[in-house]
């Protein structure tokens, strides 16, 4: 089977390209064309027969990912499957199903039949979760055993992963000779795999046989997004020695996994400063010849527990206008506990927000419907502005809970509309598509 970047290649036309470009308004020849630059990736495992068609890269929506999974402490797998169909109804583009605890194999395959979002995960994961059941030691994983499980979850219909092949003995070593951290760190995947090394004095397998994950993902067209696994968790930490040294490879592994013929992802960078989410955007895309960022949060504070759905979403407005491509969604509960339907939907809310704003900004041409929702506002048009908005639900909920006594208004202003007020001195000299049709 050829993937989707190998046919773009060859001047072919996929069913997916297609559909892209129809939901994007794009041209289906400008989207081979980017496929085949390795700019655009679109995560369609086919194994997997109902699935959701997504784009994510260059000139595109920037798109939004809500993560779930069981944990140690809550391995329900009815709750992720719920969790996993708010996501969808709240129009997340694609799902991570990062499970640790329970039957893992049971999890991912619900989860799978459940929804029809692309679904990705970290596969690191699991092994490491095998192997301390089996040796109470995550570090006498079996690097074989790895492998198959890699090829394991592809075959169930895994369309992307988030696998640590940037993490290496040269990365460990600037986290020793800087010190270590403020935040320590923060990935799951990553700190395993670190100690992994550590405990086996031995490089990590998925650097050194790099080509053979690659000949995994193409066997099932999967989209391989390089985990950021030494990735900052303090804003102290953001862009040190080592974060910077796992960035360099991870894109230098970009540029190689692209020229195999395997769609590339970059995953970064975790917590950053506000000043710096554009500089790390474009290290990224000019270290990597442009391979589709994925960036988890990014957090520009690191005191906002209980609201970094809102922290992040300030981030991932930033990101997504500087360039980046899929966000992952943070929810209320992100430092805190796992996370319920609740958290799902209020972290897969405030981050399709936050891609918006990124986008009116990225995309000035693409601002049409923030001028029909101006337009229905200043003419008090209720019902045609609820069905413009992002959220029309919570909007007419807070509307309902505090009805007006004159229903062209609402209860902010009263008798003191200034909407209707302008618009009654005004209303003579609106011309061209300040008439609202």
């Amino acid at each position: 089977m050829e993937t989707q970047i190998e046919m773009a290649r060859k001047a072919i036309i996929t069913p997916q390209m297609t559909k892209v470009a129809e939901q994007e308004g794009l041209d289906a020849e400008w989207i081979r064309e980017r496929v085949a630059e390795g700019r655009i990736v679109i995560p369609v495992n086919p194994n997997r027969q109902h699935q959701n068609i997504v784009g994510i890269g260059f000139g595109l929506r920037t798109k939004v990912n809500a993560s779930i999974g069981t944990s140690s402490d809550i391995a329900d797998s009815n709750l992720e499957i719920r969790k996993a169909q708010v996501a969808e109804e709240e129009k997340a583009d694609t799902l991570m199903e990062l499970s640790t605890g329970g039957n893992l194999d049971e999890v991912r395959r619900l989860v799978l039949e459940n929804c029809s979002l692309p679904v990705g995960n970290v596969p690191l994961y699991q092994a490491f979760a095998e192997a301390s059941r089996k040796y109470h030691n995550p570090g006498k994983l079996d690097s074989e055993h790895l492998f198959e499980i890699i090829e394991k979850q592809l075959a169930d219909g895994i369309s992307f992963m988030a696998i640590h092949c940037g993490i290496n003995r040269y990365s460990i070593e600037r986290l020793r000779n800087q010190g270590y951290r403020y935040g320590g760190l923060v990935s799951k995947g990553g700190t395993f795999m670190v100690s992994w090394m550590e405990y086996n004095n031995c490089e990590n397998p998925l650097y050194e046989q790099f080509d053979r994950v690659c000949g995994l993902m193409k066997k099932y067209d999967s989209v391989l997004s390089l985990g950021n696994g030494i990735r900052a968790g303090a804003i102290h930490d953001s862009h040190d020695r080592a974060q910077m040294a796992e960035m360099v490879i991870n894109c230098e592994l970009a540029e190689i996994g692209r020229d195999m013929g395997c769609q590339m992802m970059v995953e970064g960078p975790g917590h950053v400063p506000l000043d710096e989410i554009e500089g790390n955007i474009m290290l990224e895309k000019r270290m990597s010849g442009g391979a589709p960022y994925y960036v988890l949060g990014p957090l520009p504070a690191d005191s906002g527990a209980g609201y970094d759905h809102i922290t992040a979403a300030i981030g991932a407005a930033n990101s997504a206008r500087h360039g980046a491509d899929l966000i992952c969604y943070i929810t209320p509960a992100e430092h805190l506990a796992l996370p319920n339907e609740e958290d799902v939907r209020e972290g897969v809310r405030a981050t399709r927000l936050a891609a918006r704003i990124g986008d009116i900004a990225k995309y000035p041409e693409r601002r049409e419907l923030e001028k029909k929702v101006a337009l229905s506002r200043r003419d008090t048009k209720w019902d045609e502005h609820f069905q413009l908005l992002m959220f029309p639900d919570k909007a007419q909920e807070i509307r309902k809970s505090r009805t007006p006594e004159n229903q062209k208004t609402c209860t902010m202003c009263g008798d003191f509309c200034a909407m209707a007020r302008g618009k009654e001195i005004f209303s003579g000299d609106m011309r061209g598509d300040k008439i609202a049709d």
